[in-house]
């Protein structure tokens, strides 16, 4: 789990879907390409009969020229964070709302591409929230290129965009659930219920002192809880990057308030094992 850190040095991470999403594919499908997806992820408002377009930026980071074919799919969030991604449109989909600018590109070496796609909004759609997945998969061989921003990709990335329709909004609530092992680390964990209609996360830090006296900033991993569900959210010591995170002595007092959009969220704890 990534250790969070200072605004303006946080890195979002994949595995809560705050950045686009790097998966196999078949062999025969991507021998390997490579590209940089901006933005990772999108968060939208709409409301019904609303037409929107937003722009996906492509840089093909090859020396040689690259085909991608483009297209939607949905998916689901596992208890364990596990996405899985489905070509078959699930009940109550939204992807008939979406069009894409074109289904296969090619790019020569080097070069970027401003991709576009459009969601349209029945009017007679319900407030809740559409949630899809732009897939962008290489069709081609590439070559990594340097560059703090470019990464090799052996299949597909996945775009994910969430659109909160006619005021969908999360409603989350919080409460200590103990300490639990998170990526061999002992770190406190907090339940999270979401009672809204979009999808939500946590944000904010908090306060703690350890049983040796040791005070500590701590913060809610960024992980999305989406409408109906109640997830188990670790609360990881804040350090500066490249720094290893303290060792946390228990029992841990926390306290503080947790942000959701315009929500306060206080939370006032002993943890300990």
């Amino acid at each position: 789990m990534p250790v969070p850190s200072r605004p303006g040095s946080r890195v979002l991470s994949a595995l809560g879907l705050g950045a686009a999403l790097v998966l196999p594919t078949a062999p025969a499908a991507a021998q390997g390409f490579t590209a940089a997806i901006a933005p990772p992820r999108f968060e939208l408002q709409l409301k019904p009969g609303e037409r929107i377009r937003e722009v996906i930026e492509i840089q093909h980071a090859s020396g040689d020229r690259g085909t991608y074919r483009i297209y939607t799919n949905d998916w689901t969030l596992g208890a364990d964070l596990s996405v899985q991604f489905s070509d078959a449109l699930a009940p109550g989909s939204c992807r008939p709302w979406v069009a894409l600018e074109r289904r296969e590109l090619t790019l020569d070496a080097g070069s970027r591409y401003r991709y576009r796609y459009e969601i349209q909004v029945p009017a007679d759609a319900a407030p809740g929230e559409c949630r899809f997945a732009i897939m962008v998969e290489g069709l081609s061989t590439a070559q990594l290129q340097g560059g703090p921003f470019n990464f090799p990709v052996g299949g597909r990335i996945a775009v994910i965009v969430y659109a909160a329709i006619g005021g969908a909004a999360p409603k989350l609530s919080v409460q200590p659930a103990g300490v639990q092992t998170v990526n061999g680390q002992a770190l406190p964990v907090i339940k999270v219920r979401n009672d809204g209609t979009a999808h939500g996360r946590l944000a904010g830090f908090l306060d703690a002192t350890d049983a040796a006296g040791q005070r500590l900033e701590m913060a809610a991993a960024e992980n999305p809880i989406l409408p109906g569900e109640t997830r188990t959210i670790a609360l990881v010591p804040v350090a500066a990057e490249g720094v290893k995170p303290p060792t946390i002595r228990y029992p841990l007092d926390v306290r503080g308030t947790l942000e959701s959009g315009a929500a306060r969220l206080p939370l006032n704890a002993r943890f300990e094992p």
